[in-house]
């Protein structure tokens, strides 16, 4: 399977560049409802990539007792000017009364820069 194709920019850049990109976790109750959500923000183009990892363990406070499930991750890749849409767009369409979503900064000066390029471009648009 090809994740990146050869029209796609995963160039290289000769001067370094502010990204501002993020990496954002969600957990979902299951797999269909982390596909749903990945679909709906790449159909808004709130994102260039989404992935479901499927099969996680969760344990955690919820209204005063320790309680386990198991659930599914999405993470999705994008910008930070869509942050503030994305999240809306989960939390209106998440089962949870308090779905996680949680935004990481992606390291501007580590890893490929050619992806990096690619992602910033794809979530630009």
């Amino acid at each position: 399977m090809n994740y990146l194709h050869e029209n796609t920019n995963c160039s290289k850049q000769k001067d370094a560049m502010y990204y501002n990109l993020r990496m954002v976790y969600i957990t979902t109750p299951d797999k269909a409802t982390a596909k749903n959500l990945g679909h709906k923000i790449l159909q808004k183009r709130l994102a260039a990539c989404a992935n479901i990892v499927d099969g996680m363990e969760s344990m955690y406070w919820w209204e005063g007792k320790i309680t386990e499930d198991k659930e599914c991750i999405l993470l999705v890749k994008t910008h930070y000017s869509n942050m503030k849409q994305l999240t809306k767009l989960v939390e209106k369409h998440h089962p949870y009364d308090c779905p996680c979503i949680i935004s990481y900064t992606i390291t501007e000066d580590e890893g490929s820069e050619g992806y990096r390029n690619w992602l910033y471009s794809e979530s630009q648009r």
